[in-house]
């Protein structure tokens, strides 16, 4: 018999997170149960409410992608990641924050021998992604971003868009990429960047405090992967948006 998706995707797992035995009674493996590591700020709780996915594609990408990037669009995000991220075949390509799947199920279809995986810690968000069209090589799981349950060196790309800005530990999720990206494997980050007057720790004190959205300084992302050894890190500044890129080293034999 072919294993489904969830299966391969159950073999991916550290053997601390299957000998758990996630439950996948929603259509996705559920490594949580009943914990929720998000934040209490207004923003992040809307993240996990019942009410955002009904309107997270017509509004909200939208309209916060526009304030965040300007005039690029969702389409364009797609298209950015692609690039960024090389997706051949067979990848296995891991999407962090991946809410209702808008931009999982693009990577599978650019990876049809290989396999997409989106992972959010939203019950209401992924319950979303299960009533989309399910193709055979798509698989969900629920799991926090700052401790992901898969074992090291797993997925050939990673992408985490619209989603460090709302992540409580957002340098630990970035460690956290970094460990499950494969040698040679490719990652694709979309965040907020400070490009106002104002220092950014003043910045993030007002709108950290009231809306749980975090701004990083310019150099935070780049920095970050820099220091975990990541070669051809790359930076594209757009709107209060920035797109940061980059390629865990290729073993070299010997």
């Amino acid at each position: 018999m072919t294993p489904t998706a969830l299966d391969r995707t159950f073999v991916l797992l550290d053997p601390a997170h299957r000998a758990a035995d996630p439950g996948s009674e929603r259509g996705y493996l559920d490594v949580l149960g009943p914990e929720d590591p998000t934040g209490g700020h207004p923003g992040q709780r809307l993240m996990v409410s019942n009410a955002l996915p009904v309107i997270y594609e017509r509004l909200w990408r939208p309209v916060g992608g526009k304030l965040l990037l300007g005039a690029m669009g969702t389409g364009d995000e797609r298209r950015a990641a692609l690039e960024m991220l090389a997706l051949t075949e067979t990848d296995r390509v891991l999407d962090v924050g991946c809410g209702p799947g808008n931009f999982t199920r693009t990577f599978a279809e650019a990876v049809p021998g290989g396999l997409a995986v989106g992972l959010d810690a939203s019950t209401s968000m992924l319950d979303r992604a299960m009533r989309e069209p399910q193709a055979p090589n798509l698989a969900y799981v629920r799991a926090d971003a700052a401790e992901l349950p898969f074992a090291d060196d797993t997925f050939e790309a990673v992408c985490c868009f619209a989603a460090l800005y709302f992540i409580g530990d957002p340098e630990r999720a970035i460690d956290e990429i970094v460990r499950v990206l494969a040698p040679g494997g490719r990652v694709a980050l979309m965040t907020s960047v400070n490009r106002g007057l104002l220092p950014t720790p003043t910045t993030n004190a007002v709108v950290r405090t009231l809306t749980g959205v975090r701004i990083f300084d310019r150099d935070d992302l780049t920095g970050a992967l820099e220091r975990h050894g990541l070669v051809g890190v790359r930076q594209r500044l757009t709107g209060f948006g920035q797109f940061v890129g980059g390629s865990s080293p290729t073993l070299t034999p010997g």
